[in-house]
């Protein structure tokens, strides 16, 4: 969907009215500081300082606070607390957002709130303490909560049904059975079921549920670290849709999720969340999200997206169960990246090679689903255009930027502590840096910077009006860059070093290749215009762009590469899509022609030896798109029969 239809679905949100009914948590954060070093005089064992403490709804209340966040309409609580007092705080909290809470029934007895305190240490989550893990529904409760539900049937468009403590009010069978009752009375009204424990029960609802509880439900245990492979999953959806008569969204947590209809199988794919992730609440955002847009009309599919694009907001989120606004679904929505192939991506032993070669057949997205005979009759009769990436595509002359950018990371966060601070402090710092490059290779320079001023603005050692912005850290980290370059170029000019060292396997043969097949030649470079073009001019190629070479120029805003690669397409025309060649190592360039319905080369280059393949590069490239992928050119002929172009 583009952003003039996600505005108008976020419009529709707001008309629709949805009720809410299921286990109503309250989570509590606590942030502890251990530097005290205070023992109780009683006991005389350490006291835990909670210097900051947060409180907000979690379960079904979670689920409300996301439709009230994305503006629903009527919102209707129906739930239990206990006589307690957490109870009234969370009633508190929803109905302050507006939320009517009269179906929030209070049981005195042999009932607690449902509430997960969580002690946090720094960024690090401590044991829980659960309360209301005891409880037991009263059947006059139940009773009353059904009757409460069914008096505002009338003025709702969807009742979404919430199941996940097993001592729940889904524990009670008085509860089944007049939840069951009111579907099987209301047979045009939408019922959606999310539940970890009862999502057999309740015929005639929807269901939202994770793939793990699909393969259960089909007599598969999957601990929940171990994965369940995508083929599990799709056999899941497919049986259980068969079971239930009713259409189903299995998710399937970063790699998005499978919906089961009456027109077959659908796969949605996961998000590309570069930042920390906190998925705790991202359920209940996916299924909040997905609700809302059934609600307001969509079939579940599209419904489902809304729901990804929700959770996509929500688990970036850290340290709360958070909730997301029309703006933010918009942002993620309109322009989204999306992770491709994860199992292919991560398991290089199931790659399909041309015969004889190191070249990586069908690793795009529709090649698992399309017969190869359909592929090839699809494909472009011949190409006419190719756009290439440069660095780690062509050239090695920024290889390295790694070991520049590392350094100047860790002074940036350590600021006037950086000489001075302990071996184990130093460590951490450094430890944090070294997994937050190798997340974020790939990426625009800009959204590192931005990751890291706020690592900088986090770890607290530099004061905050000291803490610079993303471009003045991009700045900085540009100059130092330059100067290796600039180094490189003048060794090259001296005759120290040759072109060979500076360019990839076979690199220039197959510029030349494609220049001899017809194509018109385009280079897209993150990199500023003048730098781009004088590095390929001093490596000997840039004659055969005949002028198409892109670098980025000061308007173009945040993210360069993908503007540039745009401004490319868009000189091209839409209409020669099919005929667009895109050649690259990165995820920006593969992904911006993936969209514009080209064929995508992926050169997983391993940048140090300049020839074999380098495996995280494969997995983002495949992640991106890549219909293809090659670690080199050595296998020029071959490449270039892949490609149909030459003799």
């Amino acid at each position: 969907m583009n952003r003039q239809e996600l505005e108008q679905i976020l419009t529709a949100i707001t008309r629709a009215r949805m009720a809410v009914i299921g286990d109503f948590c309250l989570d509590a954060y606590w942030f502890l500081d251990t530097t005290s070093g205070e023992q109780s005089l009683e006991t005389g064992r350490p006291v835990h300082h909670a210097h900051r403490q947060r409180y907000s709804p979690g379960g079904a209340g979670n689920v409300l606070m996301n439709l009230r966040s994305l503006n629903a309409g009527s919102l209707f609580a129906f739930g239990v607390i206990g006589n307690d007092p957490f109870g009234p705080a969370l009633e508190r909290q929803l109905a302050g957002q507006g939320i009517d809470t009269a179906g929030m029934l209070t049981q005195a007895e042999t009932w607690d709130t449902h509430v997960y305190g969580k002690p946090y240490l720094g960024h690090e989550e401590q044991e829980r303490f659960d309360f209301g893990t005891g409880n037991r529904l009263h059947d006059r409760t139940a009773e009353r909560l059904i009757n409460s539900l069914r008096s505002v049937l009338p003025h709702v468009d969807a009742v979404i049904i919430n199941e996940q403590i097993s001592s729940g009010i889904h524990a009670s069978p008085t509860l089944q059975q007049g939840l069951q009752q009111l579907i099987h009375d209301h047979p045009a009204m939408l019922f959606l079921l999310d539940s970890r424990h009862a999502s057999d029960m309740y015929d005639g609802a929807l269901r939202k549920l994770n793939d793990h509880e699909a393969v259960r439900l089909c007599g598969t245990t999957r601990a929940p670290q171990e994965p369940v492979l995508v083929d599990e999953a799709r056999t899941a959806a497919t049986e259980l849709h068969a079971r239930w008569e009713k259409p189903l969204v299995v998710t399937r947590g970063q790699y998005g999720c499978i919906v089961s209809d009456d027109q077959g199988l659908h796969e949605i794919p996961g998000l590309l969340i570069l930042k920390e992730t906190d998925t705790v609440g991202a359920g209940d955002s996916m299924l909040a999200g997905t609700a809302a847009g059934l609600a307001a009309g969509l079939d579940l599919l599209a419904a489902a997206a809304i729901g990804g694009f929700v959770a996509g907001v929500t688990v970036q989120k850290l340290f709360q169960t958070g909730t997301a606004t029309p703006e933010e679904v918009l942002a993620i929505g309109s322009d989204p990246d999306y992770i491709y192939r994860p199992e292919l991506a991560g398991e290089i032993r199931h790659a399909r090679y041309v015969e004889g070669t190191d070249i990586e057949i069908d690793c795009g997205p529709t090649a698992e689903a399309v017969p190869a005979p359909v592929r090839d009759r699809a494909r472009a009769s011949h190409f006419t255009h190719v756009i290439l990436d440069h660095d780690g595509t062509i050239s090695t002359l920024r290889q390295g930027w790694e070991e520049i950018m590392h350094p100047l990371m860790v002074r940036a966060i350590l600021g006037n502590s950086h000489d001075t601070v302990d071996q184990l402090q130093y460590n951490r710092v450094s430890h944090r840096i070294k997994d937050f490059i190798a997340k974020t290779t790939g990426i625009q320079t800009i959204r590192q910077m931005e990751g890291l001023a706020e690592m900088v603005r986090d770890s607290g050692f530099v004061l905050p009006e000291n803490v610079l912005s993303p471009a003045e850290y991009k700045a900085r980290y540009l100059s130092s860059l330059r100067r290796l370059v600039d180094d490189r170029v003048a060794r090259l000019r001296r005759g120290e070093l040759t072109v060979e060292d500076f360019v990839i396997k076979n690199a220039a043969e197959f510029l030349h290749a494609l220049k001899q097949s017809g194509l018109r030649l385009y280079l897209a470079s993150g990199t500023d215009h003048a730098d781009v073009e004088a590095e390929a001019t001093a490596l000997g190629y840039a004659h055969l762009f005949e002028g198409r070479i892109y670098g980025a120029v000061d308007a173009q805003g945040h993210d360069v590469k993908k503007a540039v690669v745009r401004r490319i397409l868009a000189e091209i025309g839409i209409d020669h899509g099919r005929s667009i060649l895109g050649v690259g190592d990165g995820p920006v360039e593969i992904r911006e022609v993936h969209r514009a319905g080209g064929f995508t080369v992926g050169v997983a280059s391993d940048e140090v030896r300049r020839f074999g393949l380098n495996p995280e590069k494969r997995t983002r490239l495949i992640h991106a798109g890549a219909d293809t992928v090659v670690p080199d050119y050595s296998q020029l002929s071959q490449i270039m029969r892949v490609l149909k172009l030459g003799r």
